[in-house]
């Protein structure tokens, strides 16, 4: 196949370039009319590249690296995923990718740039594993979008690049609680029936912390004892209406049916009728809240704010973890709660969300199928489950150790190892 021809016609030149024979017969694609024979190569250049590229339009290559991921952030992030994750892919780029290479080309980065790039990261900081996965995940997805949606790029340089090996040892973050803790936590704030039924609800079903805080009456049904996931709160910056917002839960397998315990159920019930009482209480004061539905920039992604009712015909969003008045403040509730957690009591590295591991873990070890714990926490995957949310302990593993001991002793083995002269 013959390359670009450029030809004067009279007073105007052409570009010519030969394409894939039909029926046996040559095929040529021409175009005429440039007043110079540049302009005319120029036009021919995109032409015959477009082509190759079966008649994807090639953009130019001129632009930067960070040009290019504020381009990908709001035309693809934005677009198609949610806020928290476009938030976090925002920060990771923002902090890491940016500065060092947010000012080459992006046609001109090579798999070798990024490789020194992902292992100098994994040196300088000493975070998890799973958080350098996020940022190479970032990384590796904007070179794909580059290359196999937008046209930017011809070769995909990320294609190969992985995770160097991680010698530092990772950091505990997760917590587990213990009885003791438990109860310690729920005598110190025994006067605080938001936050001990908001706290009881997380312990005994393993929920995440925004799907605690999502939670609305038409949620829970007392009767038949189940808890429905279908919401979870999360916020934005703040402006005139406020800022909580409520979306789907994290994974699409993450509306799920929880049951209730029985203590639980006592818990609800009668956190539900204290809640009744303060309504009555306040009257026409208590504040109620409802759904508003937002449409983004895009037109694409329709949100959800919880908004406070001004007005009596406006539906109302039953809110359950709320102040006494009805006041709703999202997670805000719990930031109080743990200061003194932390620093009166003594338990520093606890978390809210580190109730939904200790579920998780204490029900595995009492012979729930780790299938029904992946279930129960809404994963799509065991491996998530185990990889993430199933801690052991001291105990946990003396008590696997005498396990194995019950089924393996043998009067042979008393025998042989009954050292003697």
């Amino acid at each position: 196949m013959a390359g670009l021809l450029i030809r004067k016609r009279g007073k105007v030149y052409q570009y010519q370039f030969e394409i894939a024979p039909q029926r046996g017969k040559r095929q040529w694609v021409t175009k005429s009319g440039y007043k110079t024979k540049a302009a005319a190569e120029e036009a021919g250049t995109k032409a015959r590249t477009e082509y190759l590229n079966a008649g994807l339009p090639f953009k130019e290559n001129v632009i930067s690296y960070g040009d290019y991921l504020d381009y990908w952030l709001n035309n693809y992030c934005k677009v198609n995923l949610k806020y928290n994750t476009t938030q976090t892919y925002k920060s990771i780029i923002d902090k890491y990718i940016r500065p060092e290479l947010g000012r080459y080309r992006l046609a001109s980065i090579t798999s070798v740039k990024l490789n020194t790039f992902i292992t100098e990261t994994c040196e300088k900081y000493t975070y998890s594993r799973a958080y350098f996965k996020t940022i190479l995940k970032v990384l590796k997805g904007t070179f794909r979008d580059a290359c196999d949606i937008y046209g930017f790029i011809k070769y995909n340089p990320a294609i190969t690049i992985r995770l160097p090996r991680l010698d530092i040892e990772p950091k505990e973050v997760k917590h587990l609680y213990t009885q003791e803790e438990i109860d310690l936590i729920l005598e110190r704030f025994q006067n605080n029936p938001t936050f001990t039924c908001a706290f009881l609800t997380a312990c005994f079903t393993g929920l995440r912390t925004g799907e605690v805080c999502a939670l609305n009456w038409e949620d829970i049904d007392l009767e038949n004892r189940i808890i429905y996931v279908n919401h979870n709160v999360y916020d934005k910056p703040k402006d005139d209406k406020g800022r909580w917002y409520i979306g789907p839960p994290k994974t699409t397998t993450g509306k799920r049916a929880v049951y209730i315990c029985d203590t639980l159920l006592v818990a609800l019930t009668n956190y539900k009728q204290l809640q009744n009482d303060y309504r009555e209480l306040f009257g026409s004061e208590y504040i109620y809240y409802h759904l508003e539905d937002v449409v983004n920039e895009y037109g694409k992604v329709k949100e959800q704010r919880i908004v406070k009712n001004e007005t009596q015909e406006e539906k109302i969003f039953d809110l359950v973890f709320t102040k006494y008045n009805g006041v709703y403040i999202g997670t805000d509730f719990l930031k109080y709660p743990f200061e003194i957690i932390h620093k009166e009591l003594g338990i520093e590295q606890c978390r809210f969300y580190d109730l939904r591991g200790s579920y998780a873990t204490k029900i595995l070890n009492n012979g729930v199928e780790i299938r029904d714990v992946a279930d129960i926490l809404g994963h799509r995957n065991i491996e998530t489950t185990e990889n993430y949310y199933i801690s052991s302990t001291v105990a946990s593993r003396m008590s696997a150790n005498n396990s194995f001991e019950a089924i393996t002793k043998s009067e042979t083995i008393n025998k042989i190892i009954d050292y003697k002269l």
